[in-house]
């Protein structure tokens, strides 16, 4: 297991608790809306930054992947933009979340809800090197569906 460092944005409601995994196979812990002054509305094709109240120390050669929740998808059209976003490391700053309502109704994002998940990450950095020409594939330049698998 590897630690990450937490602590808490001033004025954030700690009573929430820090993010935490609801069953023993979860590869996300779930993270939460903190917003102790009140509920926050987000009208269809809206996003809105929401604040989770904390500020995180991630170990070196690790990132925190942020990912939507499923039930927030499925049940009001809520996603995340910047899917999976990454939280780097080096980073110190306040976590917020970037919401965008994709449904047709305006939702309702209150105190303490459950609105993403974190996933901590190995990271490994590339040595980019700059050449004249690239090895042959069979698939070559083939983009988007041109594998033909499916």
């Amino acid at each position: 297991m590897v630690q990450v460092k937490v602590s808490w944005v001033q004025g954030a409601d700690e009573t929430l608790g820090l993010p935490s995994y609801q069953t023993a196979g979860a590869a996300g812990a779930d993270v939460r809306a903190n917003l102790p002054d009140g509920t926050v509305s987000i009208a269809p094709g809206q996003r809105v930054l929401i604040p989770s109240g904390l500020c995180m120390e991630i170990p070196p050669g690790y990132e925190i992947q942020i990912r939507p929740r499923s039930g927030l998808a499925l049940k009001h059209g809520v996603m995340l933009l910047n899917s999976p976003g990454t939280i780097d490391s080096d980073y110190r700053g306040p976590v917020g979340i970037i919401l965008l309502n994709g449904g047709q109704k305006t939702v309702e994002i209150t105190h303490g809800m459950r609105i993403a998940q974190l996933v901590l990450a190995p990271v490994v950095q590339a040595d980019f090197a700059s050449v004249t020409a690239l090895g042959e594939t069979e698939r070559g330049a083939g983009g988007f569906g041109s594998t033909g698998r499916g």
